[in-house]
């Protein structure tokens, strides 16, 4: 069988309408004090890879327009619904009025691994990513309605933020767009 390397122009991407048009996924991110641009542009491009709905960035997390966060997230920032708010726990509870369910993504007592997570079909979720260095704070870590963990069997136990944000969107869109209809 032979295979073909794609051009850019056989994609079928959405444009900028298109996309903001396009029925999204479910889920909401919320960034917690992420301190690298770069991570927040990561983020947003896997955001819009995944038709995610919002990101709210939260207290010292940049917001564009910044060179270094268009440097990765190539436009994403133009697609993806985004908003700021300095204290992480307005956003909480904003969407918990909302009924949305929010997991911090963090290694924690009573964690749920990833692979066990199941998104309820058709409810909304807002995913939490903490800190480069800290993580997820405590104090939303315990408003949060659950800590979902991303099974990891190495030495560190640590994954870089947009690595982590990639390995659980894509978990969570592919529960959601292929297993729960």
């Amino acid at each position: 069988m032979k295979r073909r390397k794609l051009k850019n122009s056989e994609l079928d991407r959405k444009s900028i309408s298109e996309f903001k048009e396009a029925a999204k996924t479910p889920i909401i991110v919320i960034l917690d004090n992420v301190r690298s641009l770069n991570n927040i542009g990561s983020i947003f491009r896997t955001a819009d890879a995944f038709l995610i709905e919002k990101i709210y960035l939260c207290g010292i997390t940049a917001t564009p327009p910044h060179k270094d966060i268009q440097k990765t997230a190539l436009g994403a920032t133009e697609t993806v619904a985004w908003e700021h708010f300095e204290d992480i726990l307005e956003v909480v509870k904003k969407l918990k009025q909302e009924n949305i369910e929010i997991y911090a993504i963090e290694q924690a007592e009573n964690s749920i691994s990833l692979h066990e997570f199941l998104p309820v079909n058709n409810s909304k979720i807002a995913v939490v990513f903490g800190n480069e260095i800290k993580g997820v704070q405590q104090k939303v870590i315990s408003g949060s309605d659950g800590v979902i963990e991303i099974p990891q069997e190495g030495s560190k136990h640590s994954l870089n933020i947009s690595v982590s944000a990639g390995v659980v969107l894509w978990d969570l869109f592919s529960k959601i767009r292929f297993t729960t209809g």
